[in-house]
């Protein structure tokens, strides 16, 4: 008897095992794409916490890499036109990027040299006739009392503009006191980083094929890997005609504004022409910054000064924008003007001034990767895909043994009988 019992126990625990393996068995599936979402949003989350910790190693990098664009094609050029003696051969890439390395900090450090002086001069004149400026605008912003009784405002718009000014004169102190000479300490610290970025350019123009290759090493062979070189090409001259029109931009606003301030007479000429060049490299934010920069310091001097230095801006702009950076960056980035301003505001949010910098070169390299996955998946767009009808399974015809296929089977007429036809009963 207590065999029986233990032998049924037995049979109840296996049934019960047995229960319980089916019932994982059976939901396992979603169990899997649970772990599967789980493990994808923690991939996420430690891929964005380590760029978020290595930002300044990442913008390095980005540096790095937009160096090494902007002088690939003077390296290019040196050694083609230097060719090895007695040979038709090209010189050594290591000895074109230390020739080119060579003639560009000569001339940079040649140029601060020479406009250093300059410089440092119309920068003391701004530092000492700053409380004097001070003390003129704040004069100029107690007359917005009478522009208020004018537009007939209402109290609380008038004690919020006020507050505003009120803290933007406190804001302009304070950083002409002290805090400006700590954030230019600040900024010193960074020299040793600025040091590596020609260092590790260095190794990206001389190892650039090698880089290119172990990438497509990693692709396997056939279409994927042709796709991805023509991939790598395509960002390779997006980036390389995004950086070099900028750089050339620069340098052009930089010297056209400088000239036209001395032109028109406007004070700290040359610090103003060096900001609009360095501030080129921000679209739109740099160039509205330069025109108020201008027009504040314009309208120490006089109101047609003013209106002379923001119409010259204004013209420049229009030519730059339309004529000239168009014929600049040729085939290279095309982005709507919309699709800039809120890829620099985006990239301002996320990452501050290293994200106003890389925005429109991350976005360029999203929208050609966008187009190349198009391109391999043959669609026209993810949108199109979704709203694409469901195609009808198609039911593949049955085979016979030998696995050809079975003839179908057609439905013949009945024959017609031979007795003759009975007659019902009257």
């Amino acid at each position: 008897m207590v065999e029986q019992n233990i032998q049924q126990q037995e049979e109840v625990t296996e049934v019960a095992d047995a229960a319980a393996v089916a019932a994982a068995e059976a939901t396992w599936p979603q169990t899997r794409a649970i772990l599967r979402i789980i493990f994808i949003v923690l991939a996420v989350a430690g891929i964005i916490w380590t760029l978020y910790a290595l930002e300044g190693v990442i913008l390095l990098v980005v540096l790095a890499i937009f160096f090494a664009y902007l002088i690939a094609p003077l390296v290019d050029l040196v050694r083609k036109t230097l060719k090895v003696k007695g040979s038709e051969r090209e010189l050594p890439r290591v000895l074109a990027i230390g020739i080119v390395y060579l003639v560009i900090f000569t001339t940079l450090g040649t140029t601060i040299y020479l406009l250093l002086p300059s410089i440092g001069r119309q920068l003391s004149e701004f530092a000492h006739s700053s409380p004097e400026y001070l003390t003129n605008a704040r004069e100029r912003a107690g007359s917005l009392n009478r522009l208020y009784d004018r537009l007939q405002l209402p109290p609380g718009v008038r004690t919020t503009a006020n507050d505003a000014v009120d803290r933007a004169f406190r804001a302009v102190e304070e950083y002409g006191t002290g805090k400006g000479l700590s954030d230019l300490l600040a900024l010193a610290g960074y020299l040793p980083w600025l040091i590596l970025i020609p260092i590790l350019g260095f190794f990206l123009l001389k190892d650039a094929e090698g880089f290119r290759s172990s990438a497509l090493k990693m692709l396997p062979r056939g279409r994927l890997r042709w796709r991805g070189d023509e991939f790598f090409q395509d960002i390779n001259s997006t980036l390389a005609a995004y950086i070099r029109a900028q750089l050339i931009a620069c340098v052009f606003i930089g010297v056209v504004c400088t000239i036209a301030f001395m032109v028109i007479g406007v004070q700290y000429s040359l610090v103003l022409g060096v900001i609009a060049g360095l501030l080129e490299f921000i679209p739109l934010a740099g160039p509205l910054t330069v025109a108020v920069l201008a027009g504040g310091v314009a309208s120490f001097t006089s109101a047609s000064q003013v209106i002379w230095v923001l119409t010259f801006l204004l013209v420049l702009r229009i030519v730059h924008d339309y004529v000239i950076y168009p014929r600049i960056i040729g085939q290279g980035i095309h982005l709507h003007p919309l699709a800039v301003v809120l890829s620099i505001l985006c990239g301002e949010e996320v990452a501050g001034l290293a994200g106003i910098f890389l925005a429109i070169p991350v976005v360029a390299i999203i929208t050609v990767t966008y187009r190349h996955w198009l391109e391999h998946k043959g669609s026209t767009g993810i949108v199109a895909d979704l709203l694409k009808p469901a195609e009808q399974a198609v039911v593949a015809p049955p085979t016979s043994e030998d696995g050809a296929p079975a003839p179908v089977p057609v439905k013949q007429p009945a024959p017609a009988s031979t007795q003759p036809a009975t007659t019902p009963n009257a």
